[in-house]
């Protein structure tokens, strides 16, 4: 895959699913890809210790809606620049994934766009720790995933984890990047014999 374009055709075909329930809060989050050497990035988070929430963990930009955000996309382009420097108007959008469910109590869109490598990122030091770029293609390695159930409030949820260069993405973040790449899938196979996008392995825990 070597197009962005293509990207945008291939999300087109999955309408994003929306959750509807009143009672949560709003969020967006901004699925950040670019070409390095006409291949595929991602762009992760990694957050600072300090904060009282997701502390330590990988993510992507994003955050709660504002009074004034028009949108969900003004959103999350809104958190992406305040974390990382990235100007809207330098976002092309490229099309959306399914609304997931935050445990805090958010109804989190996802919205997917690219931007111009390389990139003068401002990183906001009180929220990220890390800047985290990988190839689109290493995280489609089955090797690298996993699913666990865990015990949430009497429930018991799947949880998805990719493991790559000593980075461990996991629950929310992990659960969007395996729907991207679900999605972009048959780009990368086009022309090549079709692989497993995950391995089938289920890891028991309860927390």
């Amino acid at each position: 895959m070597n197009s962005l374009q293509q990207v945008t055709e291939q999300l087109a075909r999955y309408p994003a699913k929306p959750i509807v329930q009143g009672k949560l809060r709003s969020a967006a989050v901004l699925v950040p890809l670019f070409l390095r050497h006409d291949k595929p990035w991602i762009l992760f988070t990694r957050r600072t210790e300090q904060l009282k929430k997701h502390s330590g963990e990988i993510s992507f930009p994003g955050g709660g809606a504002e009074e004034q955000d028009a949108d969900f996309w003004q959103t999350a382009l809104r958190e992406t620049e305040e974390e990382m420097g990235i100007r809207a108007a330098d976002v092309r959008r490229l099309g959306q994934l399914d609304d997931f469910y935050s445990i805090h109590g958010y109804r989190v869109k996802v919205c997917v766009g690219s931007y111009v490598d390389p990139y003068p990122y401002r990183v906001d030091e009180n929220e990220i720790a890390e800047v985290i770029e990988l190839p689109l293609e290493r995280l489609r390695d089955p090797q690298i995933y996993h699913q666990e159930d865990w015990q949430h409030k009497g429930r018991l949820l799947p949880i998805d984890f990719y493991q790559l260069d000593g980075h461990n993405i996991w629950g929310m973040t992990a659960g969007i990047l395996k729907q991207l790449l679900q999605h972009l899938e048959p780009i990368f196979t086009a022309g090549q014999a079709v692989r497993p996008a995950h391995r089938e392995q289920t890891i028991h825990h309860s927390r």
